[in-house]
């Protein structure tokens, strides 16, 4: 049966769109289990009705017909209760509903299971027989295994089948959800990036010259062939001759009609050679994984294999013509990269959305300096599928809406144009200081780590850096950087803001920022050997770094130092001793530095734990809200699946934030929050009530928190924290602060919280 189920699974996911999937599913099951009847029905949110889309053994004309309100038959009475509903005369149920179209009235016995996706149940399975004993335990459990694990594959081929028209048969037409990349909303065209061997991102297009296409692939074909054949002459006194075996096999296929006739089949019914190339080979790999016999199925690698030898050869061969940018242009694909961004001229780059990554990602980091509305991690994208199609980004929420209809558009044109008319607002405040009415001075500096950052940074009226990441100069290097290298990048910085404070982080890499050159492969990165961990095993890289950052500071005096991670306070003795070693090592050599005021993050539980302890022996905090929140929830924040569990606004963050503030202060020492908390409107409010001394984020976000630190005084936020504090939940505290934002005419702000 295991083996059953993961033929099965693997058949859904390669499936090309929603029917296909269904139909697989339906004929699938129907044989594994020995049935008469398999049918599949799916929600439709929109009528909030369970609709019949595919079935085997019930009359084909039903599919689409046959609609159930919520509640209604025993289809609805599985979907409502989330859990199967096993019975041998289903005629005889109270709930039983019946169509006399679809032919069931000869099938008694039935067996409902819920589809449930991320707690949301997408439809109902079902599988009836004639007359006869009820399905046992163990037809049920295969049923629910099935069930759950076709769950993440009907999403991502409904959204595929969606996108193609599912809704226009009254199915499905729901946005795709993802995690805020960048705030903002953006309207525009899609225009999918790729890279040659990603089957998956390849979009679908049409040429005009088929000869010329056909002939193109052709060429690839060639190439693929001889160097087939150099591999197999030179493997001649190499391996034996069963194991060139491989190789013939290949040339075999490249000879034969089934791989390169079809492809040339697509090409000439008018389809680009990659896109023509990729079908080919999905068909391909569904067939032997369909095949009952292991070896055979496990020689799906080969046609792989081959085929992404194709691919590259295709790829490579196409002109590299500078692609034409719509004037809306929405950059789509699997993982959007900062090249890709930087290709778009600017004036008509409208959003970002990609399969990959998350709000950290450099590419949402860009996007955000750029005010350009992103969305990451969307799963069920079908990226193939996408060019040219006109999509709504919702940068706040994390949605994307795909061809939606005439209302949507208008709705989001109407929020666009708020948002200019916000941004327009919010840049009067660009010169006015941040102090509350009740005149309590909260200073706003940017986060910031490449240095193309300095002018906006500057045009945004932050009063500095609250952090400067100093991984960023390693990270686009193929080895360390030198001394003099790293110096000079610094002085940059401080020179751009002088005499404004400048908090420089040392090198906090790991975790997700490898370096190519210093590859650290761990089962659990976030919990492994990064950040101060990595700066204190290795002293002769730490030492270059700190005595870069003292040599930039000298003559400036406005840089702090900032250590990542710290876990304890050994640590900290550790850093402070390197660095006051790094300072002699330079007063010795006749430089005249002064030590730099030092500070420590606080982004694990620990350091939560002994706050006062690390006061002692620094001279400011920085709180991380982004890994803070992550290890205390215990939320991977990249990870699709729990992403709504990452919530800022956690009672627990909350208390945990508080306890920081009041141990800090408690030492006499300032406290500021540097991690994307500290952009949202909604938490500016809490952190401006617990007393946090100063707040550093990204340019986009400081004029909305800037209007926000200017129309709440001290004393109602911190009357709105306490009633915060007896709160149970993330959402309730959400609607609590929104309530409070629209009150005091921010209504413009709520939707950045969201």
């Amino acid at each position: 049966m295991l083996e059953t189920l993961r033929r099965i699974v693997q058949e859904v996911t390669n499936a090309r769109d929603l029917d296909q999937a269904l139909s697989i599913i339906v004929e699938r099951v129907k044989q594994a289990m020995g049935v008469d009847v398999c049918s599949v029905y799916l929600h439709d949110h929109e009528r909030d009705e369970n609709v019949l889309m595919a079935t085997d053994g019930l009359r084909a004309d039903a599919i689409g017909r046959v609609r159930l309100k919520a509640g209604e038959g025993l289809v609805g009475l599985v979907a409502e209760r989330e859990e199967p509903v096993s019975l041998a005369d289903a005629p005889s149920h109270p709930h039983y509903a019946y169509f006399p179209l679809t032919g069931e009235e000869h099938f008694s016995v039935f067996l409902g299971v819920p589809i449930v996706h991320h707690r949301e149940v997408l439809g109902v399975l079902v599988v009836q027989r004639r007359n006869g004993i009820p399905f046992g335990e163990d037809s049920v459990t295969f049923l629910v295994t099935v069930a759950a694990q076709l769950a993440g594959a009907i999403a991502h081929a409904e959204a595929s089948g969606g996108i193609d028209g599912l809704h226009r048969r009254g199915g499905i037409a729901e946005p795709l959800r993802g995690q805020p990349g960048a705030p903002g909303v953006a309207l525009g065209s899609a225009l999918v990036c790729y890279r040659g061997a990603d089957l998956e991102a390849l979009p679908e297009r049409q040429v005009d010259d088929v000869a010329a296409e056909e002939a193109r692939f052709l060429r690839a074909v060639t190439a693929v062939r001889k160097e087939i054949e150099g591999m197999l002459a030179r493997m001649q006194t190499v391996l034996p001759a069963e194991d060139r075996a491989l190789f013939d096999a290949y040339l075999m296929m490249l000879d034969g009609d089934s791989l390169v006739g079809d492809t040339v089949a697509r090409i000439r019914r008018g389809s680009w050679a990659q896109g023509a190339l990729r079908d080919t080979l999905v068909e391909h790999v569904r067939a032997f994984d369909a095949m009952e016999d292991d070896y055979l199925r496990e020689r799906v690698e080969d046609v792989r294999d081959l085929g992404r030898r194709i691919m590259d050869k295709l790829s490579n061969e196409e002109p590299a013509a500078p692609r034409e940018f719509p004037p809306d242009t929405v950059l789509v694909g699997e993982e959007i990269t900062a090249s890709m961004l930087a290709e778009v001229p600017r004036e008509r780059l409208r959003g970002v959305v990609s399969v990959r990554g998350s709000s950290t990602s450099h590419v949402a980091i860009l996007a955000r300096a750029m005010n350009i509305a992103a969305v990451m991690g969307v799963s069920d994208l079908p990226v193939g599928r996408m060019e040219g199609r006109q999509v709504i980004v919702d940068g706040y929420s994390g949605r994307i809406y795909v061809d939606p209809p005439a209302p949507v558009r208008a709705e989001f044109r109407h929020l666009a144009l708020e948002e200019q008319e916000l941004s327009d607002e919010l840049a009067a405040l660009r010169e006015q200081p941040s102090i509350t009415p009740d005149h309590v001075g909260v200073p706003l500096y940017v986060n910031s780590g490449l240095l193309a950052d300095i002018t906006p940074s500057r045009q945004s009226g932050a009063e500095g850096i609250g952090l400067y990441r100093t991984e960023f100069p390693f990270m686009i290097r193929d080895r360390f950087p030198g001394e003099d290298e790293q110096c000079q990048i610094y002085r940059q910085v401080l020179t751009a803001f002088a005499p404004a404070p400048v908090v420089m982080r040392t090198l906090d890499v790991g975790g997700d920022k490898a370096l190519p050159y210093f590859p650290i492969e761990e089962d659990n990165p976030f919990l492994g050997w990064r950040g101060i961990r990595i700066s204190l095993d290795h002293p002769e890289i730490f030492l270059v770094q700190l005595r870069a950052m003292l040599r930039a500071s000298s003559g400036l005096g406005n840089m702090d130092l900032l250590l990542p991670m710290v876990n304890s306070v050994a640590e900290v003795d550790d850093a402070l001793r390197l660095l006051r070693r790094a300072h002699h090592e330079l007063i010795d050599s006749g430089a005249t530095i002064d030590l730099p005021r030092v500070g420590v993050m606080v982004e694990v539980p620990s350091a939560v734990y002994q706050v006062r302890e690390l006061a002692r022996r620094v001279d400011f905090l920085s709180v991380g809200t982004n890994d803070l929140i992550q290890y205390l929830l215990a939320v991977d924040r990249n990870n699709a699946r729990v992403a709504d569990l990452y919530d800022g606004l956690h009672p627990a963050v909350i208390r945990a934030l508080l306890q920081i503030v009041d141990g800090g202060h408690a030492e006499q020492v300032p406290v500021s929050v540097c991690g994307e908390l500290a952009g949202d409107p909604a938490a500016a409010i809490l952190l401006l009530g617990m007393g946090v001394d100063s707040l550093s984020m990204s340019t986009a976000n400081l004029p909305r928190i800037k209007w926000v630190i200017r129309s709440f005084s001290q004393q109602r936020a911190r009357a709105l924290l306490q009633e915060a504090l007896t709160l149970e939940y993330a959402h309730a505290v959400r609607k609590l602060l929104n309530a409070a934002l629209e009150d005091a005419g921010l209504g413009g702000l709520v939707r950045a919280g969201r």
